[in-house]
């Protein structure tokens, strides 16, 4: 089982240095290590208070569950049953536990949790382009928005060592997934914040699972520290700015070593029937999927990752990180061409394992308690046309798109604004882009308290105080 990816990037080049061994892989590791602190000495990544409970932060997590491709929302959460046949909802429409409200038949568990999660029928996200905007775009300053986020609060939770800001890709959890799919945006970028501030990714195989792994006594440990912090002193630095930061550097990365940082991300260390609970792998087999799609491998990526993804990120959450993106590969995208199968069986290589991942995740927040910690929002960055296409796929559309959110101290069984007669528009309550990222950050932030630190940027403010929360949510 793959625990940790192998390797760790945040946007830019591990600083690898042998000089000094500790575990597996020794202070070289070490140097991989200090990218979850900062890629420079004289860049230190720090909350604006080192204050675990500071003021401006709430003690909340964020999953962002991107679904890359753009998710119909006729066969998700807004199916129509009445006028012409190619406008319905290709997958019928089942009864949920709200009354008067029908998800698209392949969200069976979710139909039975609908009274716990929230709906947005009039998401618009303004246009029918493949990217990333709802977590890297315009509204974000053209970072993603867990890196707002992480040049608030820090790089890292100082009381734990864990990252803030992490995004998780299928080979974070299975050892054969293909590489993301990064052609339509960088789910890593960070914008004008700064490399220190990008996403922590786990997976790539460069060694990072073992770096941070202690592979020594403590005792040993001590003395190796104690040599480094000698050798560090014997250096010439060019001023004293460098040398402090070249210590934080390493004190946060060996207390990444000494308080276990790499547990959160072992699914080997969680209760094997609640990853048993989670896992999707069981369920949809690669061998199901028909192999005339282009697609194909994505599929299997998807049905065999996200229900662990999304596992892991509740380890995460719950250990301190403060926003994880999570996406599987570029599914969601049905136009019934040579790459993509058409929305009908396109919804059960896609969306039937989404539906068992995020219905496990509720049951499991929800027995934990969570629900009013960990928010999940999960969305694409678009919709799908009213009418099938000649090959009885669906186009790109930006005039609505499926929007789900659920916890994060919400209301629950909110169904938000209307959609028009043929699924195309918002019929009452447009909500955009900018709302969701609003509502995201005060979720996460007491922007009344934000506005008062003044080492932020302008720029960062702006962002952070754009658009208001969605109404209708609780």
């Amino acid at each position: 089982m793959l625990t940790i990816g192998d390797c760790v990037r945040t946007g830019g080049r591990l600083a690898r240095r042998p000089f000094l061994r500790v575990g597996s892989a020794g202070l070289a590791g070490l140097a991989g290590l200090t990218s979850l602190f900062g890629q420079s000495p004289t860049g230190i990544a720090t909350a604006a208070s080192n204050d675990p409970a500071a003021r401006f932060l709430r003690d909340r997590s964020v999953i962002f569950l991107f679904m890359h491709g753009g998710p119909s929302q006729f066969e998700t959460f807004d199916p129509k049953t009445e006028g012409p046949s190619n406008t319905h909802s290709q997958t019928g429409a089942i009864a949920t536990s709200i009354p008067g409200i029908s998800f698209g038949s392949t969200f069976a568990e979710l139909a039975k949790r609908a009274h716990l999660i929230n709906i947005v029928r009039s998401f618009v996200t303004g246009d029918g382009n493949h990217d990333i905007k709802p977590v890297v775009g315009a509204a974000t300053n053209r970072a993603n928005l867990g890196s707002l986020y992480a040049r608030v609060a820090g790089a890292n939770r100082p009381a734990t060592a864990m990252p803030t800001n992490v995004t998780l890709f299928p080979p974070a959890v299975i050892k054969d997934a293909g590489p993301p799919i990064t052609d339509f945006g960088n789910f890593a970028a960070a914008g004008d914040l700064g490399p220190a501030y990008a996403p922590l990714v786990p997976g790539g195989g460069l060694g990072f699972q073992e770096d941070m792994r202690l592979h020594l006594p403590q005792e040993r440990l001590g003395d190796r520290r104690g040599l480094l912090a000698e050798l560090d002193r014997g250096k010439r630095w060019r001023d004293l700015a460098a040398l402090r930061g070249a210590s934080l550097i390493h004190e946060a990365a060996f207390d990444a070593l000494l308080r276990g940082v790499s547990d959160a991300f072992d699914l080997e260390k969680e209760d094997p029937r609640i990853v048993d609970r989670y896992d999707t792998a069981p369920h949809f087999r690669p061998e199901s999927i028909d192999k005339k799609w282009n697609n194909h491998k994505h599929y299997a990526d998807h049905g065999q990752s996200i229900g662990r993804l999304l596992l892991l990120a509740r380890r995460l959450c719950e250990r301190g990180a403060g926003f994880v993106t999570v996406t599987t590969s570029f599914v969601w995208d049905m136009h019934a061409d040579i790459n993509n199968a058409p929305v009908t069986e396109g919804m059960r290589y896609v969306g039937a394992p989404f539906d068992h991942a995020v219905a496990a995740f509720i049951d499991d927040v929800e027995a934990r308690g969570l629900s009013d910690k960990i928010l999940l929002v999960c969305c694409g960055e678009m919709g799908r046309t009213p009418q099938l296409n000649a090959a009885g796929g669906r186009d790109h559309w930006g005039g609505l798109a499926p929007l789900l959110l659920y916890g994060g101290g919400l209301g629950k069984g909110n169904v938000v604004g209307r959609s028009s007669r043929d699924g195309g528009q918002p019929a009452s309550d447009p909500v955009t882009i900018p709302d969701l990222v609003g509502t995201i950050t005060r979720s996460l932030l007491d922007l009344s308290e934000v506005r008062l630190l003044d080492s932020l940027p302008k720029s960062l403010q702006a962002t952070l105080s754009q658009g208001r929360p969605i109404p209708g949510l609780g």
